[in-house]
């Protein structure tokens, strides 16, 4: 006899295998908890780490996956003898080879590429020539190397989903049937959104006074280090903008930056029809994350409903230049093409480290970068081998520039 509830059954869904490159950073964990929500879905295949042994010894411990990744021998043959002890299976590999080895393996389905850096450009190439599901959470990918990586990507058949918030933002209301140029889609123009981070209300005198602590204290997200300076600069914003230039083809004069201070409405896609479509929800990672994983299905997150009552209102302001050159520098850089954002992102990262170490005040981070790239000569960009050497070149000069300074 047929059973016609037979036929409502839901269907078992096949099981994705994952790596996390950076697993110990914050996206990494946030990555790891959305998973842990569906472990009828997922399986957790490699994580990685560049020195964190401790992080990643006790997230082996929990999710077994087959390898584990250490950028440093040091920290590799640790993790290695820790493993052991315990009578874990997990296989430790180390060396920027083995990154790109498990984002690009055949059991893998799924990678999350969260390395923070330009150390994240090799293994998110990989992936991208091998046709994986490629969950983009780092910059420098794009940045650096936008042109060669949507290549790889349009190549190997591989899926981009972009989770920085932002461009997630925008990847959920742009149209589903992507064409090669915004005007056939209907789309005018981009909008991003932008905290404005701790110091969007700073006179020019308190931005140079500007602490290290002060800056690490972003009024809306919780993020590594670096990544909370350049918000704070609004550099991450410079870097977003070229990033939406490769995911979204769109111009720099397509793409438009709005301070938002709530950071509730993510980012928006404006219409040729006077259409203005947003994303919203609360400022929690694990959405962007969640949707990225499940795409095109729709997963539970673990993040709370937003409440626009609570909120009550939304404010938005454009960003003021004197105070943020970085955004400034990062159109200019876009508009330039070819290395200059490799050359911008680099001497950023330098730039950033010295803040962080204390040895430059926070607005000597643009004057650098602005000195860094004036003398620098732009190519096109040819491969990856040139960009990593334009990376280190850019890098070199403007440590000789710190070093010259004091």
């Amino acid at each position: 006899m047929h059973n016609a509830s037979a036929d409502h059954q839901p269907q078992p869904v096949a099981i994705q295998h994952v790596t996390i490159l950076g697993a110990t950073g914050t996206i990494g964990v946030q990555t790891l908890d959305v998973i842990s929500q569906h472990a009828e879905r997922f399986k957790v295949f490699a994580l990685t780490a560049s020195t964190n042994v401790k992080g990643l010894f006790d997230l082996c411990k929990q999710y077994a996956p087959q390898y584990a990744v250490m950028l440093h021998s040091e920290a590799a043959a640790e993790l290695a003898i820790q493993l052991k002890a315990i009578g874990s299976n997990t296989i430790v590999l180390q060396g920027e080879d083995a990154l790109s080895e498990v984002a690009a393996h055949e059991q893998v389905d799924v990678v999350m590429a969260a390395i923070v850096g330009a150390a994240g450009l090799h293994p998110a190439m990989a992936a991208a020539r091998a046709g994986k599901r490629i969950l983009l959470a780092n910059k420098e990918t794009l940045v650096m190397a936008g042109n060669l990586f949507m290549q790889a990507v349009a190549e190997g058949g591989a899926t981009l989903l972009p989770i920085d918030s932002e461009h997630n933002a925008i990847f959920q209301v742009m149209p589903h049937q992507r064409s090669k140029h915004l005007a056939d889609m209907g789309v005018k123009r981009v909008l991003l959104t932008a905290s404005g981070g701790p110091f969007r209300h700073a006179s020019l005198a308190e931005l140079q006074a500007v602490t290290r602590a002060q800056a690490l204290n972003h009024p809306n997200w919780v993020m590594g280090p670096k990544i909370t300076i350049d918000s704070a600069t609004m550099m991450n914003k410079g870097l977003e903008v070229i990033e939406a230039h490769w995911l979204f083809n769109a111009s720099p004069a397509q793409i438009e930056v709005v301070v938002h201070p709530q950071s509730v409405i993510h980012s928006m896609v404006e219409y040729i029809d006077g259409s203005v479509l947003a994303q919203l929800g609360n400022p929690d990672m694990r959405t962007p994350i969640a949707y990225g994983l499940g795409y095109p299905d729709r997963l539970a997150s673990g993040v709370g409903s937003l409440d626009l009552l609570k909120i009550g209102q939304l404010d938005f302001c454009a960003p003021d230049p004197m105070r943020f050159p970085c955004l400034r520098l990062a159109y200019e850089a876009l508009t330039a093409g070819g290395t200059a954002p490799a050359i911008l992102n680099a001497a950023n990262e330098i730039a950033v480290e010295a803040f962080l170490a204390e040895t430059i005040g926070f607005m000597d981070i643009p004057v650098i970068i602005e000195s860094i790239l004036s003398a620098s000569q732009i190519e096109e960009v040819a491969s990856i081998e040139q960009l990593v050497a334009v990376d280190a070149q850019a890098r070199q000069s403007a440590t000789r520039w710190l070093k010259n300074r004091s």
